[in-house]
């Protein structure tokens, strides 16, 4: 016989809170199923709505907004494994046990340029000047090949003499370390021998 699994959310103690119904009521109050011991949580704070395999979580007009990581709520949006769910001062930490039985998602990559953002799964990554700059270029150019020629001249533009590759490889290594969710396995960056460097993903 199967075991259902659900997904559920942690709070800062470890107490797990299974979300079993399609609609779990999250706030101040005593009737929601769960709830949040905090005076900056509203009595009725937020919904998490369960809709197959995926959940969602919507706040409900809240005075002092539902974060989810780190980022105040607009409207609705889908939760994904090991998204943090900020309600008054509480942190939760969503789990979905689905997960682990579905092959490894591809990396969501969000760059932003203009706001010197960039998010992996929606979480926001920090990276050196060199490491954005790189970055950033292999976005404009994805689906690409770039060379090693070509980053040198656009990360190391001050330099008129030249880059060692061994400088563009390494760069190339820290940025996986923080873009990669497995470096040794990269899915975003990847190596064309003898070519360059080229940034996979969905435009």
């Amino acid at each position: 016989m199967l075991i259902e699994t659900y997904p559920y959310l942690t709070d800062p103690a470890g107490q797990e809170h299974p979300l079993e119904q399609a609609l779990t009521h999250i706030g101040r109050d005593v009737e929601n199923e769960i709830v949040v011991v905090s005076k900056r949580a509203s009595r009725e704070h937020a919904h998490l709505i369960r809709a197959g395999l995926k959940t969602f979580i919507e706040d409900q007009a809240s005075t002092n907004g539902t974060f989810v990581n780190g980022e105040r709520l607009l409207g609705k949006t889908m939760l994904r494994d090991g998204d943090q769910v900020g309600i008054g001062e509480v942190l939760f930490l969503f789990h979905d046990p689905e997960t682990t039985t579905r092959e490894t998602p591809f990396p969501e990559l969000e760059v932003n340029p203009s706001a010197g953002e960039i998010r992996i799964n929606r979480q926001l990554v920090t990276l050196s000047p060199k490491e954005f700059a790189l970055l950033v270029y292999l976005h404009q150019n994805r689906g690409k090949v770039c060379s090693k020629d070509e980053i040198g001249r656009v990360v190391w533009a001050e330099y008129q003499s030249g880059i060692f590759d061994y400088q563009i490889e390494n760069l190339v290594r820290r940025l996986r370390t923080k873009i990669e969710i497995d470096p040794n396995a990269p899915q975003l960056l990847l190596t064309m021998r003898g070519l360059g460097y080229k940034l996979m993903g969905k435009p």
